[in-house]
């Protein structure tokens, strides 16, 4: 199969909630070129999701007027994802990675967004400044249904 090489991406939009489907699929799509199983495609929706509603609800408290950014970057079989937002930052990092930690337990939140986006992705990062916003760093390597049934 010819690998493809270097491609990238990049999508800004309003921090509004119905804008976190939008941002899953063209992820998705984006990364499709590299022919990945339904279980990898679901993986990177998910972790889109997680980190973009993460954006919207803590990061900007809900307001619609902030920007949500997320680059894509596929380099051979590897897709490195970044979502970005200017929001309030996270005070604690570590504390905010731990299993079932929320912020905002009046919403219901279930507090595992960091750790699905560990457990499903290759490489996590993520890196925040209070008052300056948060920067989420993802990779994983797709495994193509082609080499899979070859």
């Amino acid at each position: 199969m010819n690998q493809p090489g270097r491609n990238f991406m990049s999508l800004q939009f309003a921090a509004r909630s119905e804008n976190e489907s939008f941002a899953r699929v063209t992820v998705a799509a984006f990364v499709s070129q590299l022919d990945p199983t339904m279980d990898e495609i679901t993986d990177l929706k998910t972790v889109i999701s997680e980190a973009v509603t993460n954006s919207i609800i803590h990061g900007y408290d809900g307001d619609p007027e902030g920007i949500v950014t997320i680059s894509a970057l596929i380099e051979g079989d590897t897709v490195t994802l970044s979502v970005e937002d200017k929001g309030r930052g996270i005070e604690d990092v570590e504390l905010a990675k731990q299993p079932l930690f929320t912020s905002k337990p009046e919403l219901e939140r279930s507090g595992m967004g960091f750790t699905i986006m560990e457990n499903f992705m290759d490489e996590f990062e993520v890196s925040s400044e209070l008052g300056g916003g948060t920067s989420i760093r993802m990779k994983k390597r797709i495994v193509s249904k082609t080499a899979l049934y070859n």
